[in-house]
C-alpha cells in the first residue's frame, strides 16, 4: 500500500501567477507559508503549489498575498536540467487537488468594510 497525501493550512506568500495554455488548460502557481505548531517564533515552512483547471481560476480570483487558505493534494518532485550548468535540479511541488478559502472577505480585500445592521 502506498499513500501520497498532503494537507496544509497557511497564508499565501504572494499573489497567484496564472498561465494559460493553447490547449485551454490553466495553471496557477503560488507559495504557501505554514507556521509550525511547536513554536510561534520559528520561521514558517514554505511550499510551492501548482493548481490546475477550474481550481486555478478560483485561486486567481480570490487568493491574494496573505490570504488564509487550506490545500489538499500530493507531493511531487519535479526535475529539470539547468540551462547554464547542465546540472540536474529538483524541487518539491505540491500539486493541489482541493483549495479551501479560509479567511474572511477582509483577508481577500483589505478595503472591504463589513456592514453592521442595527
Amino acid at each position: 500500500m502506498s499513500l501520497n497525501v498532503v494537507n496544509l493550512v497557511g497564508r499565501a506568500g504572494r499573489d497567484p501567477e496564472i498561465k494559460y495554455y493553447e490547449s485551454g488548460t490553466v495553471l496557477c502557481t503560488l507559495t504557501l507559508a505554514v507556521n509550525r505548531r511547536t513554536s510561534k517564533s520559528d520561521e514558517p515552512d514554505w511550499f510551492n503549489l501548482k493548481i490546475w483547471g477550474k481550481t486555478a481560476e478560483i485561486a486567481k480570483n480570490y487568493v491574494r498575498k496573505g490570504s488564509l487558505i487550506g490545500v489538499s493534494g500530493s507531493l511531487r518532485i519535479e526535475t529539470w536540467s539547468d540551462r547554464g550548468t547542465g546540472a540536474n535540479r529538483t524541487s518539491p511541488i505540491i500539486h493541489v487537488d482541493r483549495l479551501e478559502l479560509l479567511g474572511s472577505k477582509k483577508d481577500i480585500d483589505p478595503n472591504a468594510v463589513e456592514s453592521v445592521t442595527q
